[in-house]
């Protein structure tokens, strides 16, 4: 099994029986059965490959015909575990009593179901997806984090044992995994996507999203969660802009060499880049976004807190803490600085001529060791913001994947995902060297 292999040639495969489901079942266990004990991206599951053994027969029997069969046939994805699923337990990476977290399954879930999906099982999340990090390893290299808090879902779509998982993001819980671990991932619009059946971080800013290896992936996925999606026929390359000042300023000396080396493939390539001073009070942004996470987190936790402090990991408990100490008024500013943060975006964008917004998906690669999930500081102001945001890997550095993140505008997800297809061609060959 080539886990290289893009999304949609294997989901087709699938479909059309080419790739017969129970055959290539059989080759996902041994290559489960090889990596996963290194990688450990999934919650562990008794009997997992009888359930899935057992699912597959079920969706042979009720489309028999390739031609009548969901788009989804058979194609694995992994679930990160603060997702309600019908028959399995939730646990949200913590140790409170799964009873007490229990929900209706998430309408995500229900919807990759429909399109015939096989849910390979719960992948690892940062406790209650915020910083406190699970066992999982990075696939690139066991000894570097694979990010957070979405850690397993993107182990899962690197180590090649699904094809699509879902995972969250509030701050930077899916674009700096995907990076971190050569992969793409996606965080749709604020409000394009229900996050109903989801345990909640802070509302406000609470995104659902996925992985892929591929773009083309991402947009197979889009086309069964996005109930409204209709793929774009844009055509032509958008014009970008460079978020240049303070907010740059984060990425190490590396990797913004290695994002202006991109850049000047992308204007090699016909593609026009404006730099633009987008957040010259980005410290402010900053800390009214971590102000108005810890003090809605504080709201979704206050009667689990309280029965069951003892077990909340350290990180999320200062969290909690930190939120309780805020103000109504306080966290009536940040929620304000939320909404002109968008209107300023798409204020700068029209001022300049700006189609979307190019920058690095993570300050560096991934940092060595496991005691953390990395700096989520470069996917702050658009998921503040609640634009969409597309990570595609372009390059390594010192062995370990790096990438581009693209944000469009607020709704324009479609649009976004096809500019990021034409543009994932021209880094192909620098995303193994």
């Amino acid at each position: 099994m080539n886990n290289a292999m893009k999304s949609t040639i294997v989901a087709n495969r699938l479909r059309s029986g080419e790739w017969p489901l129970l055959a290539y079942l059989h080759e996902l266990e041994n290559r489960f059965a090889e990596i996963e004990p290194n990688v450990l991206a999934f919650v562990p599951e008794e009997h997992r490959w009888t359930r899935l053994y057992r699912e597959a027969d079920d969706l042979l029997h009720r489309y028999p015909k390739p031609e009548n069969r969901p788009s989804l046939f058979g194609t694995p994805i992994g679930i990160k575990d603060i997702f309600h699923i019908d028959g399995f337990e939730t646990r949200a990476g913590s140790r409170l009593p799964p009873e007490e977290l229990s929900g209706a399954e998430a309408s995500t879930v229900t919807r990759l179901k429909d399109a015939g999906a096989l849910i390979i099982g719960k992948t690892v999340t940062a406790e209650f997806a915020y910083i406190a990090p699970g066992p999982t390893r990075n696939p690139c290299n066991p000894e570097h984090t694979p990010g957070g808090s979405s850690s397993g879902s993107a182990a899962a779509v690197a180590a090649g044992l699904c094809l699509l998982a879902l995972g969250t993001q509030t701050i930077g819980s899916i674009n700096r995994p995907a990076a971190f671990c050569g992969v793409c991932g996606f965080k749709p619009s604020y409000g394009r996507v229900p996050v109903d059946g989801v345990i909640p971080l802070a509302p406000s800013v609470d995104h659902v999203g996925w992985f892929a290896s591929d773009v083309d992936g991402i947009e197979l996925a889009a086309q069964a969660l996005v109930p409204d999606w209709k793929s774009s026929l844009t055509h032509g390359r958008p014009r970008f802009g460079i978020p240049d000042g303070p907010y740059l300023d984060h990425v190490t000396p590396d990797a913004r060499l290695g994002f202006q080396e991109t850049c000047e493939t992308l204007r090699a390539n016909g593609y026009v880049l404006i730099e633009v001073s987008a957040f010259p009070d980005f410290e402010e942004l900053y800390r009214s976004h971590h102000l108005l996470v810890a003090a809605e987190a504080a709201q979704v936790h206050e009667n689990w807190y309280r029965k069951y402090k003892p077990l909340y990991r350290p990180e999320t408990a200062e969290l909690i803490e930190r939120g309780l100490k805020a103000s109504a008024s306080d966290l009536e500013i940040a929620r304000a600085v939320r909404l002109r943060q968008g209107a300023h975006l798409a204020a700068l964008m029209q001022q300049h001529g700006i189609d979307a917004w190019i920058s690095p998906s993570a300050t560096g690669p991934a940092p060595h060791g496991l005691n953390s999930t990395g700096d989520s500081v470069m996917q702050l102001p658009w998921t503040q913001a609640g634009v969409p945001l597309l990570s595609i890997p372009t390059g390594v550095i010192r062995g370990l994947p790096v990438g581009i993140q693209i944000a469009g505008s607020w709704g324009n997800d479609e649009t976004l995902v096809r500019w990021a297809q034409g543009i994932e061609s021209l880094f192909a060959s620098r995303r193994t060297r």
